[in-house]
């Protein structure tokens, strides 16, 4: 809708429902008037922060009047959204619904690698799983289309997951993944919610999640419906505070893995050469086949 249908319908409206970024537009065009405002929800609110609106959100606090009912909802706390809570919120009571936990059905390891060989790991751990189904998790949306494109060019049906897709290609990427078009799935923490496909036989956290919570979420695609899963997550030096922190929400210490047929002296380079590997075998099992 554009901004002036919205200016008519703001002078008969008694609750307004906006993103941070068009609600600022209208404080700015003196479009809405806020100072009797009495109560404020701000609705996934780590999913704001990953999509950058919390700047737009402290500067909507400022035209706010003190005494007012503030409801904060997020899937995940992590550390910016509490800092937000601290200083917006007066003596806030924290209710948490649902404790989460990781399915008994899911097994759980570490794989120790260098940043910039990840890719060849991914790559090696496909060829030697019997992998079904696999979600892989990215920190950003240019690494998910980056990895996707990596992993088509290496022989894999996959298709990613960002917040860059339109809605028609977004649907195109999930419905492929349900139906088993795309055997690969990689996608961002945001670009994930929704997804609900119960034969995910993997889930790979190519990065660290940012909080404990977010890891129970990624690996809580896999292990469904009495199912049995399997989340890897790759580590690096930086990450050990993370592990620790992953390792005391599961309740128990992780294995971490060493892949014998690795090479971890490698190089980035070592994809490409990966990638022809996979297609010579990929062609082998086709020509075993006829």
């Amino acid at each position: 809708m554009g901004i002036h249908p919205q200016i008519q319908k703001l002078k008969r409206a008694d609750i307004v429902v906006a993103c941070p970024g068009r609600l600022l537009d209208h404080i700015r065009r003196h479009s809405i008037e806020l100072t009797q405002l009495e109560t404020l929800v701000l609705d996934e609110a780590d999913h704001m922060l990953d999509m950058g609106f919390i700047p737009d959100v402290r500067q909507i606090f400022k035209h706010l009047p003190v005494n007012r009912q503030t409801l904060v909802f997020s899937a995940t706390m992590p550390h910016e959204i509490r800092q937000l809570t601290k200083t917006f919120l007066n003596d806030p009571v924290t209710i948490k619904i649902g404790v989460t936990a990781p399915a008994d059905t899911v097994s759980h390891a570490f794989y120790p690698v260098a940043h910039h060989l990840k890719t060849a790991l991914l790559l090696n751990l496909l060829e030697n799983s019997n992998a079904e189904s696999v979600l892989v998790f990215t920190r950003t949306k240019h690494r998910a289309k980056s990895l996707g494109k990596k992993l088509m060019t290496a022989g894999y049906q996959a298709a990613s997951l960002q917040g860059n897709l339109s809605q028609s290609r977004r649907q195109a990427s999930l419905d492929g993944f349900r139906d088993g078009k795309f055997k690969i799935l990689v996608a961002t923490d945001i670009a994930a919610r929704g997804i609900d496909v119960t034969r995910i036989s993997h889930v790979i956290n190519y990065d660290m999640p940012s909080t404990p919570d977010t890891y129970i979420h990624r690996i809580g695609r896999t292990g469904r419906a009495t199912r049995s899963g399997e989340a890897y997550t790759f580590i690096t030096g930086e990450d050990k505070k993370m592990v620790n922190a992953i390792s005391r929400a599961i309740g128990s210490n992780i294995e971490q893995r060493i892949l014998p047929t690795f090479n971890y002296g490698g190089t980035s380079h070592n994809v490409a050469h990966r990638s022809r590997q996979y297609k010579k075998l990929h062609r082998n099992k086709v020509e075993r086949k006829r």
